[in-house]
Parts: C-alpha cells; structure tokens; sequence
C-alpha cells in the first residue's frame, strides 16, 4: 500500500495577548501616526470581516486549486467614492494562493480564475475598516480576561499633541 504523506502549509502561530499588544503599539507608534499626518485623516487601524464571508472565500479559494490566502496591506486611492470616507485610507486585500514547487525553492502563487472576460485574480476586499467604520467599544470591565480593549495606546505627535487610538 501507498501512503502519501501531505507536507504542512502552516507558517503562523497563537499569539499571547502581549503580543498583540507590543505590535499593535508598535504599529501605531512607528506607521500610523505618518500614515495620518501623511494623508491629513486619522487612518484605518483595522480591517474586519465576518466569519461566514471568510469561509465563503476560502471555500471558493479551494474550489479553484489554492490552499492559502495571502493578506496584502493596500491603500484606497484618494479619487475612491464606492464607501464613504475610504479614500485615502489603508485597507487588506486579500489574494486566494497555490504553493507550488519549484527548483529554488517554494513559492505561493496568486489563483487566477476564467469567467466570460479571461483569467482574474481571485481577490477579496471592501471590508469594514476603523476609522471612519468603527463600532464604539464598551468601557472596559472588571473581567481582566476581557480583551475587548485590546490595542489601545497613547501616541505622541509631538508638536502636535498626544492622541488615544
């Protein structure tokens, strides 16, 4: 008898708390307050999407040969109308892949799909970014196992003050 054993695609890992919040701050600190000055708005600092529309994807990837999904960071050009107060701001594209082999090495390829017009990449975006979409949290409560506040962090501007985000 045969036996095909399948080599593991996975690359990341369970993060601590602590973690989410050292690159959270970090981020924020070293990215998003130039970001901002940069485009005179506060930036996205989050992209959300459900559960069902992310199954939906990674169904649909499968179904067309990829086995992983690459999240690029993306920004919507100023001249962006579709949602309101996108423009302007980060977002995550996110790009269905098939690893293939090859002689230097391994590669993850983006999935392209024909419909009446050709081959197109097999993408999805156009989630609820934070800000301008952001749903206020809750104060935080007693519960010191609640991570509803995860990420919160004073930035310095300098001449320009100090800014909660």
């Amino acid at each position: 008898m045969l036996t095909i054993e399948k080599k593991s695609l996975r690359v990341g890992k369970y993060v601590s708390t602590e973690h989410v919040d050292t690159v959270i701050k970090t981020y924020k600190q070293e990215r998003w307050v130039h970001n901002s000055d940069r485009i005179g708005k506060e930036d996205s600092l989050s992209v959300w999407y459900s559960i069902e529309e992310l199954e939906e994807f990674m169904a649909t990837a499968r179904e067309n040969g990829g086995d992983g999904i690459r999240f690029y960071f993306a920004a919507y050009p100023e001249t962006y109308t579709e949602k309101a107060g996108f423009a302007g701001r980060q977002t995550l594209v996110l790009v269905a892949t098939k690893t293939k082999e090859l002689e230097t090495g391994v590669a993850n390829k983006d999935v392209y799909i024909q419909d009446g017009n050709g081959a197109k990449i097999l993408a999805y975006n156009a989630g609820s970014i934070c800000p301008p979409l952001c749903t206020p949290r809750p104060p935080k409560p007693a519960d010191p196992d609640d991570w509803g506040n995860i990420g919160t962090s004073i930035v310095d501007r300098g001449d320009k003050g100090l800014v909660v985000v």
